[in-house]
């Protein structure tokens, strides 16, 4: 078996080759051609435009993971954030899935997003999804599209939702709060109650890797996480164990947090650190027999103490 992943330089794509490898699978990763020289053995340089050729890449592929895409940004500068996440998202993802069906690929595992059901909540698959900003409404267009193909053609398609995936090299708001605590700075959060899922890097990619040849797996949408939901102060506490200090949690009542974040115009980020969004594992852990391999704790471990990847 060969495998196809997409965004193969990036966060997730590239601890994922490397897994497949030592697993003993051929793989080819497929690297932005704007990240510098991709050509050589088992790489390629791929564009997500809708008018893209992949039949180079596609030879002799029996699964594609695609994981390149147009990723959610806190502050869009585009003036059609929409029109953007679907061309690449939709349009360029259904360009690459065409062409692999048909070149023959068995399989297409899609690595979509928790966002897809929503911001707020407790979600299992059977939830109905509700994609609240533009990046979510691009996967969800995506996942449609990419069923009704695969009703056409025989493809057998597998999505992945993922929460927030943390681990060593992470950005964003994780990247920030990991950096907060490194520095001892007082976190007004200690009167939070709320309950987060999240995916650590090694479980999402035990999981995906799970997908690529499961025959369970054929045709089924799956959301995943490490199991084991945290509020946000816990969090705080056990990044700080991780690295081997203490956390400074001061009690401010939410509502006056979400008040001073509605003045200074961060309402989305207060959001996600004083509300809830999880997850219910159960039919990933049933159909597939998979259970998260790396502990919430060690996996804080790595995030903090492994040295940053490199991201592409």
């Amino acid at each position: 078996m060969t495998v196809l992943v997409t965004g193969a330089g990036g966060f997730v794509g590239s601890r994922l080759v490397a897994r497949l490898q030592t697993d003993g699978r051929r793989v080819r990763s497929g690297i932005h051609h704007r990240n510098g020289s991709t050509t050589g053995e088992g790489r390629v340089a791929i564009d997500m435009e809708p008018t893209s050729d992949w039949t180079a890449a596609l030879d002799g592929i029996d699964t594609v993971v695609h994981l390149a895409a147009r990723v959610h940004v806190m502050r869009d500068t585009a003036t059609d954030p929409l029109g953007a996440f679907r061309r690449i998202n939709v349009d360029g993802t259904m360009n690459l899935a065409r062409q692999a069906a048909a070149a023959g690929v068995r399989r297409f595992v899609f690595v979509s997003s928790l966002k897809v059901n929503g911001e707020a909540g407790s979600y299992t698959e059977a939830d109905v999804p509700a994609p609240a900003d533009p990046y979510g409404v691009s996967k969800w267009e995506a996942e449609r599209a990419l069923r009704d193909l695969a009703g056409e053609s025989g493809l057998e398609l597998v999505v992945i939702r993922p929460p927030l995936v943390y681990g060593p090299g992470v950005g964003a708001n994780f990247a920030a709060l990991v950096r907060a605590v490194r520095r001892h700075l007082p976190l007004p959060l200690g009167l939070v109650h709320n309950r987060r899922s999240l995916v650590a890097l090694d479980n999402l990619v035990d999981v995906i890797a799970t997908c690529v040849d499961h025959p369970a797996a054929a045709n089924e949408v799956f959301l995943v996480s490490d199991g084991e939901d945290l509020s946000t102060p816990d969090l705080i506490r056990r990044l700080a164990a991780a690295m081997g200090t203490r956390a400074l949690l001061l009690p401010v009542p939410p509502p006056l947090l979400r008040a001073a974040a509605a003045i200074a115009g961060r309402t989305a980020t207060i959001d996600r650190l004083l509300g809830s969004l999880s997850v219910d594992i159960t039919k990933v852990r049933t159909l597939l027999a998979w259970s998260p391999p790396v502990g919430v704790d060690e996996a804080l471990r790595r995030a903090v103490r492994e040295p940053s990847q490199r991201r592409c």
